[in-house]
C-alpha cells in the first residue's frame, strides 16, 4: 500500500489551470525550493523498493554520475520508476516535479508527446513488438533524482520514449536545463476540427526563416540538399567536433536483448538511411562542430533577426520561467545573436523531409522530421559547453553573461 504524500499538494488547482502558491514564477529560488518539495512527496510516497530505484541520494558517487548523464529519447529503459508501476496520486506527483521544471507551454507540449504514445499505437495497428506487454505505452515514462532533494546540489530526470528533462539544482538556482529532449510521431495527426503538431511551431518558424532568405544567404544556410534521419548530436552526454549521427541501436540503454528486437531496430534504421540517400561522406558533411555552418545572425535583416529570436525562443522557453526569461534577454541583445547560425537541409516545401541546426556559443538546436513520410519529429535542445552542468564554470552561472 503506497504511503500518502506527507504535504498533501493540491492537485485540483493544478488541475483547474491555476498555478501552485509558491510565489512568482519569476523567483528562482522559491521555484527550486517548490520542486525540492514536490521531489521529497514523490520520493517519500513511494515504497522502500521503488525508492530505491527512483532516488540515487549519492550525488558524489561516480556511478551515479554516470548514470545522470545517461539520457534518451528512444523507448528505452530511462532510468528510474515508471508511471504505470504508480498509483494515480503518485503519478500526480510525478506529474507535478515535471510540470515544475518546464514553462506551462512546455508542459503541454510534454503531455501532448507522452499522449502520442496511444496515437502510435493505432497508426501501427497495435502490434509493434518491443518485447513487452505493450509496444507503445503512455505509462512507460520514468522519474529517477539524483542527491537528495534536502542537499545543496542535486537534480532530477523525467524520461520516455520522445521525452527527456534534465535539471541539475545548485545552492537554490537553476544550473542546468540541458539536454533537453521532445518528439513527435506522428508530427501531425487529424483532429475534429483541425490537427494536432506537438512540434509545428518550431518547424513553422524555422521554415519562415529559410523561405525569407536571398539566395545567397540560403545557400550559405543550406547544410545539405537531403535531410539527415535522424538529430546529429544523438543522446550523447558529451559533444565534440566530429561527432556524426548515431546509429539507432547505440540510442538504447545496453544491448538489445532478443534477435528480432535487434532485427527491428536495424530495420528502422536501414529504412531510414535508405529514405535519406545518405552515404559516409554525406554523413561527414553534416557533422557538428568542425567549422562555422550556416548563414549568421549578422548577415539577416531585421524581420528575418525576429524570425530566429523566435525560433531560439521556441526552444529556450522550455525552461522554466527565471533561465527562459534570462535567455530571452539574452538574445534580445543583438552581439548573442550576431554569432547564432541557421542551417538547413532538406526540401524546404511543407511535408516534406528536412532538418534544421541552430549553432552558437553555449547553443546547439537540432530538428529533424524525416521519418514516417516526414510525418515523425525530433526536436533537442543543448548547452554544449554546460549540458547537465558538467562545466563548473558555466553551471555556477548559465545565464549572467
Amino acid at each position: 500500500m503506497s504511503r500518502p504524500s506527507p504535504r498533501g499538494h493540491d492537485v485540483t488547482n493544478q488541475a483547474n489551470g491555476r498555478e501552485p502558491q509558491v510565489g512568482p514564477r519569476d523567483d528562482e529560488h522559491a521555484l527550486v525550493r517548490h520542486m525540492a518539495r514536490l521531489a521529497t512527496d514523490f520520493l517519500d510516497s513511494l515504497e522502500p523498493e521503488m525508492q530505491a530505484r527512483a532516488l540515487w541520494a549519492r550525488f558524489d558517487d561516480s556511478r551515479v554520475e554516470a548514470e545522470r548523464i545517461r539520457w534518451f529519447y528512444t523507448p528505452t529503459d530511462h532510468g528510474g520508476v515508471a508511471l504505470r508501476e504508480l498509483s494515480p496520486m503518485q503519478q500526480s506527483l510525478a506529474m507535478q516535479l515535471l510540470a515544475s521544471g518546464l514553462t506551462r507551454p512546455a508542459y503541454v507540449t510534454a503531455c501532448a508527446v507522452l499522449g502520442l504514445e496511444n496515437v502510435l499505437d493505432e497508426l501501427e495497428g497495435w502490434n509493434v513488438d518491443w518485447g513487452r506487454e505493450r509496444g507503445r505505452d503512455p505509462g512507460l515514462y520514468w522519474v529517477r533524482v539524483f542527491g537528495h532533494p534536502s542537499e545543496n546540489t542535486w537534480g532530477w530526470r523525467f524520461g520516455g520514449h520522445h521525452l527527456s528533462v534534465n535539471l541539475l539544482l545548485r545552492d537554490g538556482r537553476i544550473a542546468a536545463t540541458t539536454p533537453s529532449f521532445l518528439g513527435a510521431d506522428p508530427a501531425t495527426s487529424p483532429l475534429l476540427a483541425g490537427e494536432l503538431r506537438p512540434l509545428g511551431g518550431t518547424e513553422d518558424l524555422a521554415r519562415a526563416l529559410m523561405t525569407s532568405l536571398g539566395k545567397h544567404e540560403r545557400a550559405q544556410a543550406l547544410l545539405h540538399p537531403r535531410a539527415i534521419s535522424d538529430i546529429v548530436s544523438g543522446n550523447r552526454p558529451r559533444l565534440g567536433p566530429g561527432d556524426q549521427m548515431m546509429h539507432m541501436q547505440d540510442l538504447f540503454r545496453g544491448p538489445l536483448p532478443i534477435p528480432r528486437l535487434v532485427a527491428l531496430v536495424n530495420r528502422i534504421d536501414e529504412v531510414a538511411e535508405t529514405g535519406a540517400g545518405y552515404a559516409e561522406a554525406d554523413h561527414e558533411r553534416m557533422a557538428l562542430g568542425l567549422s562555422p555552418r550556416g548563414v549568421a545572425g549578422r548577415d539577416l535583416t531585421t524581420e528575418q533577426r525576429d524570425l530566429l529570436r523566435g525560433l531560439i525562443t521556441t526552444y529556450t522557453d522550455r525552461a522554466p520561467a527565471p533561465v527562459a526569461s534570462a535567455l530571452r534577454r539574452r538574445y534580445a541583445d543583438d552581439v548573442s545573436l550576431d554569432v547564432v547560425r541557421f542551417g538547413w537541409a532538406g526540401d524546404i516545401a511543407p511535408g516534406q523531409p528536412h532538418y534544421y541546426r541552430l549553432t552558437g556559443p553555449r547553443l546547439l538546436v537540432e530538428y529533424d522530421n524525416t521519418q514516417r513520410s516526414a510525418n515523425h519529429a525530433h526536436s533537442v535542445w543543448r548547452d554544449p559547453a554546460g549540458d547537465f552542468g558538467l562545466d563548473p564554470l558555466v553551471s555556477h552561472r548559465t545565464r549572467s553573461h
